[in-house]
């Protein structure tokens, strides 16, 4: 069962999800505003946060980063369809996921399995102390930490399993849609940037501590994780 978090101002339609969301298995808190909802997500533990970008106090972008400060629990926008900039912009401030209005419940759905699956993953793979490293990036995996010349990266959890998938398979291309099928456990529908972004963050991350470039676009590809 996967502990859930939605934040929604549209009463109407956050009833019928969580209606829906607890009929599959879910455990669904709600909040209707962005103040209550940063209050239940930051005192409170969640699986996943789904988020309303247009809300009423405090917008859902807001709250967002808000939460980003402290938490690191993986975070599912609701955005209105067709509108880019919303997506975008999420995932710059850590969003891990978007879904633009409106969707099917099914597909919300997939999108919280994917994410717990991941989470499990990781519970799985933390029970084994492993190390990745590189000339100057160093991943320790079973304690979800990552560090680059000594420098403590505060990354989310899909950035986490970027990097890992990429260190993982050093000097190789990681084509985009497997990366995406691996952190975000979907297929890349056609002009998704979302590992874009997320791998853009990362980058920037990165490079606060570091000159070299380790992170590479093979155009037409995917990326690929130098040593050097």
């Amino acid at each position: 069962m996967s502990k859930l978090l939605l934040i929604e101002d549209d009463r109407a339609l956050s009833d019928l999800l969580s209606e829906y969301l607890t009929s599959q298995g879910c455990d669904v808190e709600q909040a209707f505003d962005g103040l209550s909802g940063l209050r239940q997500a930051t005192s409170n533990s969640y699986d996943v946060i789904l988020l309303d970008v247009m809300l009423p106090h405090l917008d859902g972008f807001e709250v967002l980063k808000k939460i980003r400060l402290s938490h690191l629990t993986p975070i599912i926008m609701l955005t209105a369809k067709g509108d880019d900039f919303d997506r975008i912009f999420g995932l710059e401030l850590g969003a891990d996921d978007y879904l633009p209005k409106p969707f099917n419940h099914r597909e919300l759905l997939a999108r919280i399995h994917a994410i717990s699956r991941r989470i499990e993953f990781v519970k799985q793979t933390e029970q084994h102390d492993q190390l990745l490293s590189s000339s100057h990036v160093t991943l320790n995996i079973a304690a979800r930490k990552a560090a680059v010349n000594n420098h403590l990266l505060i990354l989310t959890g899909t950035e986490f399993s970027i990097l890992q998938k990429l260190m993982s398979n050093i000097g190789d291309v990681v084509n985009k849609d497997a990366l995406s099928q691996h952190v975000l456990g979907r297929r890349l529908a056609p002009f998704d940037r979302s590992i874009d972004m997320h791998v853009s963050n990362l980058r920037k991350k990165i490079a606060k501590y570091s000159d070299i470039q380790c992170i590479q676009t093979i155009r037409g590809s995917g990326y690929v994780f130098l040593a050097e």
